[in-house]
């Protein structure tokens, strides 16, 4: 075989690298006939079992036939060579188409392929992506999001032979790394989903032994009536020679009624205001807010953009879109928070319109690019302005905090009457992109894919003066840069000298630099928090941060470094945050990545990812100085399960303090919320932390 590989220009490793199987004839008689002769049919009877000795003779027969044709074949068939370059040729041809496909997804498409990967790598990917669940073994079936729905209102989900055999095997997880558990799930978890009305199709005659089968019978059950299946613990009935399993509801709910009220937001559309400050579709919107008012929604979320409203010319204000839109939501009676957003909005996970900054800064970026964010590449990210340039006379005479306390003063005088009416709750001042108090360091623009540790975000010239400042005050002038083994955005932790266990991150030069980066960050919400606190005395405000919780479980936490959250495993990184935030009587809002929505997403185990740990560790440093929490989902969520874990979460169970959520904002407004079924889990979710009783509740 492997003369026949090298004759076409491969190797049994390209085959295996590519995960195309080369066929080749063989064309030697002798190991064809000694092959033919060796081989003896086996007759088994309709039992299992092999046939009696009175079928001897017959056998004896079969093989004599046999013989005689063997004997009789001809000379091997000799392929031409034109035939055999053609072969050659296609065989190339399919290895580099695959070749390029298996290096394109994971560079342009966010597959995270194993460097060996083959087709089936390719096909598991793409058939996650789709909702499906694909296990080790190879077996694929739909998640639960994907089963159909019957009148009663449960989702009942066709198990394949294969699946409805798993649970007599016993399959061994997946090796765990440094001890964490990988989150795999067997089979049987899988399919032990709360559904009711699981087909399990009853085994072959042909597919096992008469004691296997038999055995199979004890478990499955041969007669009809209902009886207790040992492996699921639910009862099983026969329906037309099909065996119906019966699985028991295992979700368990508290009861939230009489707990305190938390009010509910719904974030709007991103593209609800055009780029020329237009309300777009004020009936159709209308219509939306009046049925999000029937199930009493307390109000809306919405981003008035500084790229809209101050688009060309600084100081040039048009808030005309928005003044539509809060008389609309001032008849109907609902309330108001208000982003202000100095970021651009397009290129990140649920961006589906395109809001620049203001054609003016775009234009001073260009002759001077060192307003904006910049890696150690020399890559320039326009999505908002640097920190650097703070207190630096670069936007047409002013400095970037007076831009943005421009901005906020402007917004103040013009809906004065919304303000005074009470109808504007809460403003939500933007510090970063995505509106987040963090530095870009994970853009999709430059290449970063999930879970990479991103990159500092701290080369332009502004920050650089500030890094040596810095350094020189400490004495140690050769302190004046950044990291220089920290990998690249998709590099892992102990990939780099950095960021690995022991590394530089945690020596005299690392703590320097991490410390003097995060407080940056904090200086930052410092002097624009103040000055939105002047703009807006009297009203709550609010900043927003970042759920950074991939590599959380690892010593460095290096995607929270490279954010700006100097937050490793020996060191509280939110405290100084918080206590920013408390010295300005500010409100946070905590991004949360709900766990069972991100596991639908793919493998999340090789990430040392720990969401639930980093949202108890904000809450709690936010609580332990008193300030108020708000928070919103990070992906979009529709089922029970997930809005069960956004109450736990708004409502901790047996909190001494009864701590809770000040707001919830639902991220977003849009058709999918509308559907009857989403909707309907929603309206339950919506009376649950008001703090109602609902009827269908399952404890």
């Amino acid at each position: 075989m492997s003369t026949e590989m090298h004759r076409f220009g491969t190797s049994e490793e390209d085959d295996e690298d590519t995960g195309m199987d080369v066929q080749e004839e063989d064309h030697d008689d002798d190991d064809d006939d000694e092959e033919k002769n060796n081989s003896t049919p086996l007759m088994v009877g309709v039992d299992g079992v092999l046939a009696s000795s009175g079928n001897n003779n017959r056998i004896q027969q079969h093989q004599q036939f046999q013989e005689q044709t063997s004997s009789q074949a001809g000379s091997p068939r000799c392929r031409p060579i034109e035939e055999k370059e053609r072969t050659k040729i296609r065989e190339r041809q399919r290895r580099a188409v695959t070749a390029k496909i298996l290096a394109g997804l994971p560079r342009h498409g966010n597959y995270n392929l194993r460097v060996r990967a083959d087709i089936n790598d390719v096909i598991a990917a793409l058939a996650r992506e789709a909702g499906w669940v694909v296990l080790p073994d190879g077996t694929t079936f739909p998640s639960v999001s994907q089963g159909t729905r019957p009148a009663g209102g449960t989702s009942t989900t066709p198990m394949t032979s294969t699946s409805a055999h798993m649970p007599m095997q016993q399959q061994t997880p997946p090796a765990t790394l440094g001890g964490i558990c990988s989150g795999y799930k067997s089979s049987m978890e899988y399919n032990a989903c709360p559904t009711k009305g699981v087909f399990v199709p009853t085994s072959s005659l042909y597919d096992a032994s008469s004691s296997a089968r038999s055995h199979m019978s004890a478990m499955v059950g041969d007669g009809g009536g209902a009886e207790i299946h040992p492996l699921i613990g639910g009862s099983m009935d026969t329906v037309d020679s099909k065996k119906v399993i019966d699985v028991p509801q295992k979700l368990q709910e508290r009861d939230f009624a009489g707990t305190p009220c938390v009010p509910v937001y719904v974030m709007l559309p991103l593209g609800v205001i055009n780029m020329k400050c237009e309300l777009n579709d004020p009936d159709g919107l209308a219509k939306q807010l009046r049925v999000l008012k029937s199930v009493n929604v307390d109000g809306v979320m919405v981003d008035c953009w500084w790229g809209i409203v101050e688009a060309h010319a600084p100081q040039e204000y048009n808030w005309n879109g928005y003044k539509r839109l809060f008389q609309i939501v001032r008849e109907l009676k609902l309330k108001l928070q208000v982003v202000m957003s100095f970021h651009e909005c397009g290129g990140n996970v649920g961006d589906d319109v395109c809001i620049p900054l203001p054609h003016w800064v775009a234009e001073i970026g260009r002759s001077n690019p060192d307003i904006f964010f910049t890696d150690r590449e020399g890559r320039r990210n326009p999505e908002c302005l640097s920190w650097g340039i703070d207190k630096e006379r670069v936007l047409r005479g002013r400095t970037a905090v007076e831009v943005y306390f421009d901005y906020m003063r402007s917004f103040r005088v013009e809906f004065d009457e919304f303000f005074e009416d009470g109808i504007i709750s809460m403003i939500e001042v933007g510090l970063g992109p995505c509106g987040e108090l963090r530095y870009p360091s994970n853009p999709v623009k430059h290449g970063w894919r999930y879970p990479g540790v991103g990159e500092f975000q701290c080369y332009d010239q502004n920050l650089l003066k500030s890094l040596r400042k810095a350094a020189e005050a400490r004495g140690h002038s050769f302190w004046t840069r950044g990291p220089d083994n920290a990998g690249s955005y998709n590099s892992r932790p102990h990939e780099t000298g950095f960021f690995c266990d022991g590394g530089d991150y945690d020596g005299y030069y690392g703590r320097f630099f991490l410390s003097w980066y995060s407080q940056v960050l904090v200086d930052h919400g410092d002097r624009v928090l103040s000055l939105a606190k002047l703009a807006f005395e009297g009203t709550c405000i609010a900043a927003k941060l970042s759920g950074i919780h991939w590599w959380y479980k690892s010593a460095s936490h290096a995607a929270e470094l490279t954010a700006g959250y100097y937050n490793p495993c020996n060191r509280d990184g939110y405290a100084a945050v918080m206590a920013m935030l408390k010295k300005h009587g500010a409100a946070v809002n905590f991004m949360y990545a709900e766990w069972s929505v991100l596991d639908q997403h793919g493998d999340f185990s090789e990430a040392l990812a720990d969401p639930e740990g980093l949202a108890w560790q904000v809450l709690n440093a936010a609580w332990d100085v008193c300030i108020p929490v708000a928070s919103e989902n990070a992906l979009p969520c529709h089922d029970r399960e997930g809005y069960n874990n956004i109450l736990e979460r708004a409502k901790p169970l047996n909190d001494p303090d009864g701590r809770h959520f000040c707001a919830f904002t639902y991220l977003r407004l849009g058709p999918l919320l509308m559907e009857t079924q989403n909707f309907v889990e929603f309206e339950r979710f919506v009376k649950r932390i008001h703090g109602e009783a609902v009827l269908d509740l399952h404890s």
